[in-house]
């Protein structure tokens, strides 16, 4: 039993063993097979490797032939040019000697028939062909300016229409008389007061004449000083508000009006600016624009006149290409010397000029202020813009009256003749100038002195003041004691 197990084992060895032979050798004949098959990939990618050096170097050989060729060609074809350029030359060089001395034969032949030389003929013909061309020149010259000419002063007429265009306002105003709306036609009565005493006040005060009509819900206040219409217009509207109307509350409503002056003139002033497009100014300028509301040129109100000539200006320097906001501002402000004319000696021009430089105001701006009048010379492009805004603004249809101004100018020298007699502190020319109200000091003429004074006043102006009709004198003394308990 012990041999045949140790028999068993030794063949299940040598199985084994046999076996482990025969699978070594599998594996050694699967990796020469992969080996060899390898090989052969090898092989026949370097074939054909191989062959694509081969092709391309096939290729490479022919482009390098076509390109002798090319060259080859090149070179004869540039031989072939050259040839050819120099028999062309040959043929100028040759026709131009045969055009010289055609030439000179034909000179020599006019020369000949001319009984002149050849230089004087070229000398001849040279001046008779450049007064040829000056004379067409000049005739083309003068054609052109013409059209020029014609072609400017149309585009100049459509500018200045476009800008009125725009600018167009209304032309008509009340300029002595001013309307104020009451709520009731019981407040008429309250104005008129206790015999009168209400009116008289606010006329004395005013020196503004106040019409009351039947039939109208408002009463009408006439002068011919717009400050004066203005201030009594304030006061009236700020009675008939408080509703308690007397001759005491009317000097108290008098007093803050008069107080209520700058504000009003700033207000105006800005207002101004606003609408015109102007930033930048100094209170004093603005102030000064502001007061001019209530100034008038030939009827025409100057403060509005600024505006519309600064927006007339602005349009004209945009359309042109112009500077816009020199052209604007110098509009603007080049009536604003109009202002101090009655406190300064020179040309409104000149005083506007000067007090605009001494508030910042560019160069530009100044000369176009002192030169809209022509006093001075335009230095710029935007002064002559301020010049023709102005002109358009001042001269279209209604905008000026000469009669208003006449008539102002009338009343303020009846109101000056008068205050120069001596006591004399106060003279309001009321009622179209019809009626002379004189206030006098109390202290320097009595009471029968005021009918003295009347009398003088009455006959002076019958000497040296032309009027229709007549003028009522009406000297007012007043003598006022105040005391305050304490």
């Amino acid at each position: 039993m012990g041999q045949t197990l140790t028999i068993l084992v030794l063949l299940g060895s040598s199985l084994v063993a046999l076996l482990l032979v025969l699978f070594a050798r599998r594996e050694a004949s699967a990796e020469r097979h992969a080996a060899r098959s390898e090989a052969a990939m090898l092989r026949e990618e370097a074939s054909a490797r191989l062959a694509e050096v081969k092709r391309r170097e096939e290729h490479s050989l022919q482009r390098e032939k076509d390109a002798s060729s090319d060259q080859r060609n090149a070179q004869q074809y540039a031989r072939s040019l050259e040839e050819r350029t120099s028999v062309v030359v040959r043929d100028e060089r040759r026709l131009a000697r045969e055009r010289a001395h055609l030439e000179d034969e034909r000179a020599a032949a006019l020369a000949a028939v001319a009984r002149t030389t050849v230089e004087e003929a070229r000398a001849e013909l040279t001046a008779t062909l450049l007064s040829r061309a000056e004379a067409d020149a000049a005739v083309e010259l003068r054609r052109l300016e013409r059209r020029t000419q014609a072609t400017a002063e149309e585009r100049a007429r459509e500018i200045l229409v476009e800008a009125m265009q725009r600018q167009a306002a209304a032309s008509s105003a009340d300029h002595s008389t001013t309307w104020v709306e009451l709520p009731s036609e019981e407040m008429k009565g309250r104005i008129i007061g206790r015999e009168g005493r209400n009116i008289r006040a606010f006329e004395a005060l005013t020196g503004v004449t106040v019409i009351v009509e039947e039939g109208v819900n408002a009463v009408q206040l006439s002068s011919f000083d717009p400050e004066r219409r203005e201030i009594a217009e304030v006061m009236l509207a700020a009675l008939v508000e408080d509703g308690r109307i007397q001759p005491q509350r009317v000097e108290a409503a008098y007093a803050r009006a008069v107080a209520g002056a700058v504000q009003r003139h700033r207000g105006a002033g800005l207002d101004a600016l606003s609408a015109a497009g102007v930033s930048g100014v100094t209170t004093e300028v603005v102030d000064a624009l502001g007061r001019l509301r209530l100034r008038t040129s030939y009827g025409q109100n100057v403060l509005a006149h600024l505006v519309e000539t600064a927006q007339i200006a602005a349009d004209i320097a945009a359309a042109i290409g112009a500077d816009v906001e020199v052209a604007r501002r110098g509009a603007l402000l080049h009536d604003i010397g109009k202002g101090f004319t009655h406190e300064q000696k020179g040309t409104h021009a000149a005083l506007g000029a000067r007090f605009a430089a001494e508030h910042g105001e560019d160069g530009a701006v100044v000369n176009a202020i002192a030169a809209h009048h022509d006093e001075v010379r335009p230095e710029s492009l935007e002064a002559v813009i301020v010049q023709v805004a102005d002109a358009i603004s001042a001269s279209r249809p209604g905008a000026r009256k000469d009669d208003l101004d006449a008539y102002v100018n009338r009343m303020a020298n009846l109101e000056r003749m008068v205050l120069e007699h001596h006591g004399v502190t106060r003279v309001l020319a009321m009622a179209a100038g019809r009626e002379v109200r004189v206030v006098v000091e109390p202290h320097e003429i009595d009471d029968q002195g005021t009918q003295a004074l009347a009398r003088t006043i009455a006959e002076h102006i019958s000497q040296d003041f032309t009027f229709p009709g007549e003028i009522k004198v009406t000297v007012i003394r007043e003598l006022r004691a105040d005391a305050i308990a304490g």
